[in-house]
């Protein structure tokens, strides 16, 4: 995403996706990329604190990146956006997915 018109569009999309496919709340998994330094991975948990998030993390092959899979209820698809747009504004070099 180049532009903040292309993340706009992208989030936009996700709320419609979300709203059409799952009944609120409900249990959201996110999946995040980090370059492994444990200070990267700390931020991204950190986000999610005192919320009952499931965290479940896994390094790549060559331990370069680490895998960041988190679990947890959600109220809304806004708020799924809001957790999305936290982290990217906050951890430099994360990829959400």
């Amino acid at each position: 995403m180049s532009t903040s018109n292309d993340s706009e569009e992208f989030y936009k999309k996700l709320k419609t996706q979300l709203t059409e496919t799952s009944l609120w709340p409900t249990a959201y998994l996110y999946k995040f990329i980090v370059p492994t330094h444990s200070s990267k991975i700390e931020q991204v948990e950190g986000i999610f604190d005192n919320m009952g998030a499931v965290i479940t993390t896994k390094q790549s092959k060559n331990g370069k990146y680490t895998s960041v899979s988190i679990k947890v209820r959600m109220k809304n698809p806004d708020q799924v956006i809001e957790k999305y747009k936290e982290v990217t504004d906050k951890v430099e070099g994360v990829i959400s997915l």
